[in-house]
């Protein structure tokens, strides 16, 4: 047991010494901290557009759905009407998800001028005209000036971020040298901040607009396309099962040791995750099959989720100690809705080997068997933005549109169950004996 609590108390010394310095170094370096936060405020709009598009095309084969009961009525009732009211229902899917392109050169380049006390505002308007003015330039269609807004989804995501990002760094730069027209100080500066991105939004025009002809000259594509083939096996790789399940452990690894695990991870699945989910959403309105499975909150729901409920069952079934008995009925609403905060404090799940071993082991076996039961078709790909506090069971059936998915998720809980159980009886047991400890010893 000493050589045990020695082992660990080395582990932490090097994790607190070395690795989390470093972790949080990542997590908060400057462009990747305006990815991170310029993405999550993506998520309403990714939510809204799938509740839009999953009403705009409901799940409805009428093949197989025939008018014999009220409920198959409803359904086919649903499916007329929405095909009657598609334009006007698929209004927030075609605002949001259709051009999320230009939310995320937004919400980047606002994030990480925010970071160099710059005027935010001012420039991600020019990160967002010069985006424009490379992925999706007006072009005249009889007569028309027109923009095609099939450039300014899920495959110019990656160029959107790559745009916002330079041209803020190019602004600053600029500024930082007096490369801007400053107005006199008896102009009020409601109006004389905006022209300090005047000089800096015509030298990023000629600078994109150039680099963007001349790779059109010579590579015979432009510079957004080119960034969406660059990034796109590395889009690939970074979703695949090894990969995904390395962090997730990761994450677990951190959240042991006090630490945040996901916003320790967040920085590199956050781009992979959302530029996947909206091509989901995206081949899903357009009746394609669905490309990606590790999208939105896949390995949250059908890996930590799982663990966590696990967990909450256990005590609820087993806990007699006084500690975990309370704890598992005060703490079971929050962990209903995947709020977990309770137990990671409560049990405590942290420098806790008898919840750490048991949850480590569980998602080893979770990840693989979402993976596999997503590649062999036993439960649909991720579809839909769901809020992450919706009941994992429930999250899981709508989340994929698939009712078979609830199923999955419940064999991987009796799986977790199975596993975490013993674990936490013998932890209970533990707690007891220490309880009783303290009141013969009067400590």
């Amino acid at each position: 047991m000493k050589t045990s609590n020695a082992f660990f108390d080395n582990f932490q010394k090097v994790m607190n010494d070395k690795i989390v310095p470093v972790a949080n170094k990542i997590s908060n370096q400057r462009h990747l901290a305006a990815l991170r936060d310029g993405l999550t405020n993506l998520v309403p709009f990714t939510v809204i557009g799938g509740l839009a598009l999953m009403i705009a095309n409901p799940p409805v084969n009428t093949q197989l759905v025939k008018p014999t009961n009220w409920f198959n009525d409803f359904l086919l009732m649903w499916m007329h009407w929405a095909k009657a009211n598609y334009d006007l229902l698929a209004t927030p899917y075609n605002l949001s998800i259709g051009i999320i392109s230009i939310y995320v050169v937004l919400g980047v380049s606002y994030r990480l001028a925010q970071h160099y006390n710059m005027t935010a505002f001012p420039n991600s308007l020019v990160a967002l005209m010069t985006f424009f003015a490379v992925a999706a330039p007006p072009t005249s269609v009889k007569g028309k000036l027109m923009i095609d807004t099939t450039q300014l989804g899920s495959n110019t995501m990656f160029a959107a971020i790559i745009i916002g990002l330079l041209v803020i760094e190019i602004n600053r730069v600029l500024i930082k040298h007096n490369i801007a027209i400053r107005m006199p100080k008896s102009v009020p500066p409601a109006v004389a901040t905006p022209f300090q991105v005047l000089l800096p939004l015509l030298i990023n025009l000629i600078l994109f607009l150039g680099l963007n002809n001349i790779m059109k000259a010579t590579l015979h594509t432009g510079l957004a396309d080119a960034i969406f083939v660059v990034f796109q096996p590395l889009m690939k790789a970074g979703a695949s099962l090894i990969s995904m399940t390395i962090l997730v452990e990761i994450a677990l690894i951190f959240w042991f040791f006090g630490i945040h695990g996901d916003n320790m991870i967040s920085a590199v699945t956050t781009p992979i995750w959302t530029a996947g989910l909206v091509q989901n959403l995206q081949e899903y309105a357009a009746h394609k099959p669905l490309t990606n499975i590790y999208v939105g909150n896949f390995t949250f729901i059908f890996g930590e989720a799982i663990v966590y409920f696990a967990i909450m069952v256990s005590m609820l079934v087993f806990a007699k100690s006084p500690q975990l008995k309370s704890l598992s009925h005060v703490a079971w609403p929050a962990t209903l809705f995947n709020i977990n905060e309770p137990q990671v404090f409560g049990i405590p799940t942290v420098m806790n080997l008898f919840t750490f071993i048991p949850s480590f082991i569980c998602l080893l076996i979770d990840m693989p068997i979402a993976y596999y039961a997503t590649t062999l078709g036993l439960m649909s790909k991720t579809a839909m933005s769901v809020p992450w506090t919706l009941p994992a069971p429930l999250y899981a059936i709508i989340s994929t549109l698939d009712w078979r998915a609830g199923v999955v998720w419940l064999v991987i809980f009796a799986i977790d169950f199975a596993i975490i159980a013993p674990f936490m009886i013998a932890y209970d047991r533990q707690l007891i004996k220490d309880n009783s400890h303290e009141t013969t010893t009067g400590k």
